[in-house]
């Protein structure tokens, strides 16, 4: 196979890489009626006056299944970091006790789990879109490369294999996707 081809495949490869990465921590933040620091991802806090990501100000623990601890490095943080997660809106009421922030994760109704599966399934297919919008580039650069010493045999056999890895990685996606739809719907 001809190395410009080689060299495209291999940028596929990368970028549909990084969307699998991009798919996956959005999956993480959908809960599961589990408690996971991963839930908190995304919550700035002004620190200083400048938004600081959670992480970076308090330490995040899951002390059981149902309970985020989050304990801020400065004790004059624990109202602004309360403030960043009651503006958040990710469903849970910060209870700050003056050292640190409990949130206690409440169970799952079965309304809100078929919600949080159509979350799911939209963001799986926000994945596999930008998947495929990945093979349309790599198609066409690869048949930008008709004028430069590349036959149509080259050609095609490049356009099926950047389908073989379109198809690998939409597969990673589906499965991605029903191990947290079933992880939604386990009581």
């Amino acid at each position: 196979m001809n190395d410009l081809i080689k060299k495209q495949l291999q940028d596929a490869q990368a970028n549909m890489d990084k969307a699998i990465d991009h798919c996956e921590a959005e999956l993480t933040k959908i809960r599961a009626g589990k408690a996971s620091a991963g839930m908190l991802d995304g919550i700035f806090v002004d620190y200083y006056g400048s938004a600081t990501g959670l992480s970076q100000v308090a330490s995040i623990n899951t002390p059981d299944a149902r309970t985020l601890l989050v304990q801020p490095w400065e004790k004059n943080m624990l109202v602004p970091i309360e403030r960043a997660i009651m503006e958040a809106n990710i469903g849970i009421n910060p209870q700050n006790d003056g050292v640190v922030i409990r949130l206690v994760v409440p169970p799952l109704t079965e309304e809100r789990r078929i919600q949080l599966v159509k979350k799911v399934k939209e963001e799986a297919e926000r994945g596999k879109i930008t998947i495929r919008n990945i093979r349309k580039d790599a198609n066409e650069k690869i048949k930008k490369l008709k004028g430069e010493s590349v036959s149509d045999d080259e050609i095609k056999t490049g356009e099926a294999e950047v389908q073989k890895i379109t198809d690998v990685y939409i597969l990673k996606v589906d499965k991605h996707s029903e191990a947290k739809e079933k992880d939604i719907m386990t009581v």
